[in-house]
């Protein structure tokens, strides 16, 4: 399963935006509040619980600078998926940030999970463009 979030565009210097999304510590700011509990964090990893679903855990796994950064499920999250961030500068000089998650799921909880995950990829795009276009 692929989901791909809405493409967002950003008034900032593109070196902030990633190392903003780089650090997993700010991860938190760019989640629905009301929805995450158990949060823990360090730079590299990160790991919340979904109101009413399972824990997930992220891991940073590689990083273009400025380009892409990649992130994996841990050993608690309910499917083997990873999730990537892509960051691009545009002639206009703004930068365009979008992610595309895969995942490993059976047809059965693919059913359950496509639009949660589909709304919160894009909630998560959403709140990084307030962060930085406020």
């Amino acid at each position: 399963m692929n989901i791909e979030s809405k493409h967002v565009i950003i008034q900032a210097p593109i070196e902030e935006v990633f190392g903003f999304v780089s650090d997993l510590n700010h991860f938190e700011q760019l989640l629905p509040a009301e929805r995450i509990s158990e949060w823990e964090s360090r730079e590299d990893y990160c790991s919340f619980k979904v109101q009413g679903t399972a824990t997930i855990d992220l891991q940073k796994s590689e990083s273009d600078a400025n380009k892409r950064l990649l992130l994996s499920s841990g050993e608690r999250s309910p499917f083997p998926f990873t999730l990537e961030v892509f960051f691009s500068t545009r002639p206009e000089g703004d930068i365009e940030v979008y992610q595309i998650m895969k995942g490993e799921i059976n047809p059965f909880l693919k059913m359950m999970v496509e639009k949660p995950l589909q709304k919160l990829f894009d909630f998560i795009a959403e709140r990084l463009e307030e962060v930085f276009n406020k």
